[in-house]
């Protein structure tokens, strides 16, 4: 079994040096049950981590939680363990799940999947993920099948509900996940219908970075005598993180510069502010030897999970997204993360940096400055709590070369594999009709242009069947 959450107590950093976030508690002492003890001890995680000391005593025994802790603080576990525990002896039901996680992203969704899997083996309960962007039918056929834990988007998952392919009423334990980035997207109408979906007794956790933007009513409405457990400010920085401001004279200097940043041969993430150009600067680097994929919203899900999985296996060592990777991607040992196009705000900020310098490892953040952006992002990291001197450079400078280190070799990329069209056999017996507007309209319109019997000025008749006279020229 693997859980892909962080690893052992102490993690080495590229740089030798050695960091600890967690505890001298073991998850025996917290109550967690012996055979999620065995599977996390397995995992190599034998010592929990602050925000699971705060979480846990009060999760496993039923009662509410509001939960607030950084990015990369150890929640996903914090709400996982009591989940799979408090559901070990229920009995499954076709399309009405036990328990339901809510998660604004399809990758945060998948990554809190991968992390319960392993844990609900332990009692043989089954979990599934729904969320959009792909043909319902696997998710519709798994619900059938019969779940115990659904991890599931907001939007998907109200369109479930609507056709009748799941009911919410036998739902014991709710947990919502990165509430603060929901009420971001606008998510929380539909959350708050979800949840009045719920029965009114059960069990809720509620995780959130801040209680702003309606996030505070849902807490109001849906969570009963909440223990409050707070590990770190609202939005603080990650101290193990080092943080660099590099000024560069303009967009040549830029664009050096990033392709300098991204030669080491440790895993990085540029993020950038547009689909188009994060899917751009992935192909330049990928052209100029730096194996590279991106991440951005225009992808498909299949095609997320591809450019993913090469960046989580090391066959591409730059993953350049927007910042729809900036919350719940979570991949081990991401050394250094780049804001090629500084965000909009100091949150998204603290969301992108912390890919990096997770669960007690550390790791470096670059924000590249061109000059009309110095004033804006002096503001940013002002309200983000980050003090950092800015300095000038080039792709040559020493401080740049401190960061990339060792420079990996040239690796040519590799031409994709060319898919051959099948051709479509026409039916014997059978004609096409016109003006049906078909998928092969296109192809159908070539052929006839070609075709002797049919005159190009000819009116359409569309959906009559044909005559076998001759046609009539246009007048």
């Amino acid at each position: 079994l693997t859980i892909p959450v962080a690893g052992p107590g102490t993690t080495r950093c590229r740089k030798g040096t050695e960091t600890t976030m967690t505890t001298t508690r073991t998850f025996a002492e917290l109550g967690v049950p012996a055979p999620l003890v065995r599977a996390l001890t397995d995992a190599g995680l034998t010592h929990p981590f602050p925000i699971q000391v705060e979480t846990l005593p009060d999760t496993l025994a039923g009662r509410d939680v509001l939960g607030r802790g950084k990015t990369g603080s150890g929640k996903t576990l914090a709400f996982s363990i009591p989940l799979v525990a408090r559901l070990a002896d229920h009995n499954r039901q076709a399309s009405r799940p036990s328990g339901l996680v809510l998660a604004p992203t399809r990758e945060l969704a998948t990554q809190i999947t991968a992390t319960l899997e392993p844990l609900a083996h332990a009692y043989g309960l089954k979990v599934t993920t729904i969320f959009g962007g792909v043909p319902q039918g696997r998710q519709v056929s798994a619900l059938k099948a019969g779940v115990d834990i659904v991890v599931a988007c907001p939007g998907r998952l109200e369109d479930l509900m609507r056709q009748k392919l799941i009911s919410l009423d036998a739902v014991e334990i709710t947990v919502i996940d990165e509430a603060d980035h929901m009420a971001d997207l606008g998510f929380l109408p539909g959350v708050t219908r979800i949840l009045a979906a719920t029965p009114s007794g059960g069990q809720r956790m509620l995780f959130s970075a801040t209680l702003d933007n309606g996030v505070d009513k849902l807490v109001k409405r849906f969570l009963a005598n909440e223990v409050s457990h707070s590990v770190d400010s609202q939005n603080s920085p990650v101290a193990a993180m080092t943080h660099h401001v590099f000024h560069v004279a303009g967009v040549e200097a830029k664009k050096e510069l990033v392709h300098r940043l991204a030669s080491g041969t440790g895993r990085r993430i540029l993020f950038m502010r547009t689909k188009h150009q994060a899917r751009k600067l992935a192909k330049q680097l990928t052209e100029a030897g730096i194996p590279s994929v991106d991440l951005h919203g225009n992808l498909s899900q299949p095609a997320r999970d591809r450019n993913l999985a090469a960046f989580t296996e090391g066959k591409a060592r730059v993953l350049v997204a927007t910042d729809i990777a900036a919350r719940g991607v979570h991949v081990d040992d991401v050394e250094l993360v780049v804001h090629i196009d500084p965000p909009a705000e100091h949150k998204a900020y603290l969301h992108r940096s912390g890919r990096t310098a997770r669960a007690g490892a550390t790791g470096d953040v670059v924000t590249v400055v061109l000059p009309e952006q110095r004033r804006d992002t002096q503001a940013l990291l002002r309200k983000a709590g980050i003090t950092v001197t800015a300095q000038q450079v080039g792709a040559d400078s020493a401080e740049v070369q401190a960061l990339v280190g060792e420079v990996a070799p040239y690796q040519a990329p590799v031409a994709p594999p060319v898919q051959k069209q099948p051709q479509r056999s026409a039916k014997p017996g059978r004609r096409r009709r016109r003006g049906t507007g078909s998928a092969n309209s296109n192809v159908a319109r070539v052929n006839s242009a070609h075709s002797p019997s049919v005159n190009s000025a000819a009116p359409r008749a569309t959906g009559r069947r044909r005559s076998t006279r001759p046609q009539r020229s246009a007048h």
